[in-house]
């Protein structure tokens, strides 16, 4: 079992379903894509399960529309090109923040602790993102979906988020909101706090045994102490 306070030297922060609601520009690009494809639209609670995998698992899903059959090649790769230009095209367009998060960064600049965001989004996508909501001033370092080799739950990107910060694993906490996150933080070695209000396809965070599930950035923040103060 941890001992609370937890002692840590930096933050990593999921960005989809833990800083930003994307959820509704990710569900209209889902869903202008399957219209350029004469495919009906979807509803947004439908394509909420599909998020958690990068966009490559939620294109492919949105193809499939629950049927189980997977789309041939050569569709797959028309989607997603449709589907990144939807994407761009709508990307700030309802742009949410979840509550406390601003909060909770700004405890955790003002305790000291390195703060990095380790997203599976690309980064064409997650800079833009990060500038539009007023959020990447708090980060020292931005781990996207093509930084390290492999994404969540590979270990790879909070192994480089380690690296960059000079620190070790057990010295990194990660704060998510699926299971990508929690696999990923226990095969790096790292802590993990779960949010319960994000996406998970689906699925419910507080069935995952996380070091703690805490209802926000700011109950994190209260959870941690910097062991590098």
């Amino acid at each position: 079992m941890r001992k609370f306070p937890l002692a840590v030297k930096a933050v990593a922060i999921d960005l989809d379903g833990t800083l930003l609601d994307t959820i509704h520009d990710l569900a209209e690009a889902a869903n202008r894509m399957r219209e350029e494809l004469a495919l009906p639209r979807l509803p947004v609670d439908e394509i909420k399960t599909f998020v958690g995998k990068g966009l490559a698992n939620l294109i492919k899903r949105t193809l499939m529309d629950g049927d189980g059959i997977e789309p041939d090649a050569a569709l797959l790769k028309r989607a997603v090109v449709i589907y990144e230009r939807q994407y761009l095209a709508v990307l700030t367009r309802d742009l949410r923040t979840f509550p406390g998060v601003e909060e909770g960064l700004r405890r955790l600049r003002a305790a000291g602790f390195k703060l990095a965001c380790v997203t599976n989004k690309a980064s064409r996508f997650t800079l833009p993102l990060l500038s539009a909501s007023g959020l990447r001033h708090y980060f020292d370092l931005v781990v996207s979906g093509d930084t390290a080799a492999r994404p969540k739950p590979d270990p790879a990107p909070l192994l480089y988020a380690v690296d960059q910060f000079g620190i070790q694993p057990h010295d990194l906490l990660l704060i998510g909101d699926s299971i990508n996150d929690f696999d990923a933080a226990r095969a790096a070695g790292c802590p993990v706090f779960l949010v319960p209000y994000g996406y998970n396809e689906g699925r419910d965070a507080t069935d995952l045994a996380a070091d703690a599930i805490v209802p926000g950035l700011v109950e994190a923040a209260e959870l941690i102490e910097n062991s590098a103060a």
